[in-house]
């Protein structure tokens, strides 16, 4: 008992002097009235709200979420920037994310999203600018040994990988440009090259960074290969000339030998704000911290992608954003030609 009335004189204490010891050593705010302290409290998270970036990112699973956490951990400065990675159903939806969501500043899309909204959203190309030109995604057509080319695929069962990924909007909509009608599936790659092997499928279709480790830690039969991919007039609005060769496949591709192919580029873009309005000013800081610091990016510990990013690359179809422009102009040209 003795113990319990002890406690409650302690309590009792805490609670009379607690107000005592804010009083004096935080004199204005014991002298803030309650809406005083509540207007201040409002303007805190204002200022929080006015510099947090939001950036949709992608399936869990996928490498742009990876890039718009490296961006964060880069870039997020305090008070002065908070940057927030969001886990979105992937590069295709981020633009439907970046028109209509809120909260969202900034998004990683593949450029030939945009083709999908050109309809719903005639002017999609001016709403929407570039900040960078992430990396190239190679497309990867790998077949059987009985097909020979791509014509031979017509009718037969092909898989672009599950829904949400690049593969699987950019493949069809690809196959589609080039006239070939396949019988598509959307089934996990790695079940997919398993009913390949078995004859069950005619071809997988990857759209992703070369080199995929799926090629190169597998044992194919001899005629397993790539198909070439011709870069032609109709690929010019979104797409990239490319190419795999030995260097990516050694077990694939012969030394001295190049396979043909497109590049999807995977670009971080922003919407189109207003100059000057409160929105464009935080993608406009966003950019100045991403890019005064792209240095950290190529450090041991992020994506090795980052050793290969080029600040003033284009994208094709796209305008680049005011405020990576502004940037980018405000550096001697020796720098610039060296980005």
């Amino acid at each position: 008992m003795k113990q319990l009335v002890g406690i409650r004189s302690w309590f009792l204490l805490i609670v009379i002097a607690a107000p005592l010891l804010i009083m004096g050593c935080c004199p204005a705010m014991a002298q803030q009235t309650p809406r005083a302290r509540a207007d201040h409290a409002r303007a805190e998270i204002a200022a929080m709200n006015d510099w947090t970036v939001g950036i949709a990112g992608g399936l869990l699973e996928g490498a742009p979420i990876r890039l718009a956490a490296e961006m964060a951990r880069v870039a997020d400065d305090g008070t002065d920037l908070h940057v927030l990675p969001i886990v979105t159903r992937g590069a295709t939806e981020n633009v439907n994310s970046l028109l209509y969501l809120r909260g969202i500043d900034a998004a990683i899309i593949n450029s030939d999203a945009l083709d999908e909204y050109k309809s719903q959203v005639p002017d999609i190309q001016r709403r929407i600018t570039y900040v960078l030109n992430l990396f190239p995604s190679e497309l990867h057509v790998f077949v059987r040994p009985e097909i020979q080319s791509l014509s031979d695929l017509v009718g037969k069962k092909v898989n672009f990988n599950t829904q949400g990924t690049a593969a699987a909007y950019s493949g069809p909509l690809i196959f589609s440009r080039l006239g070939i009608e396949v019988d598509k599936a959307f089934i996990p790659h790695q079940v997919a090259m398993e009913q390949m092997r078995r004859g069950e499928l005619a071809a997988v279709v990857f759209i992703t960074s070369k080199p995929v480790d799926a090629f190169i830690r597998g044992r194919w039969d001899a005629g397993f290969k790539f198909l070439p991919v011709p870069y032609e007039s109709k690929f010019e609005d979104y797409y990239l000339p490319s190419w795999l060769d030995a260097a990516d496949y050694p077990n694939l591709i012969r030394q001295g030998e190049r396979v043909t192919t497109i590049a999807v580029p995977t670009v971080l873009v922003a919407f189109n704000w207003p100059i000057k309005s409160n929105r464009f000013n935080r993608v406009a800081r966003f950019v100045d911290r991403l890019f005064s610091r792209i240095n950290k990016l190529q450090e041991p510990g992020f994506d090795p992608k980052w050793k290969s990013i080029n600040l003033a690359a284009t994208v094709p179809g796209l305008t680049r954003s005011p405020a990576a422009q502004a940037w980018l102009d405000r550096l001697p040209r020796s720098s610039q030609a060296a980005q």
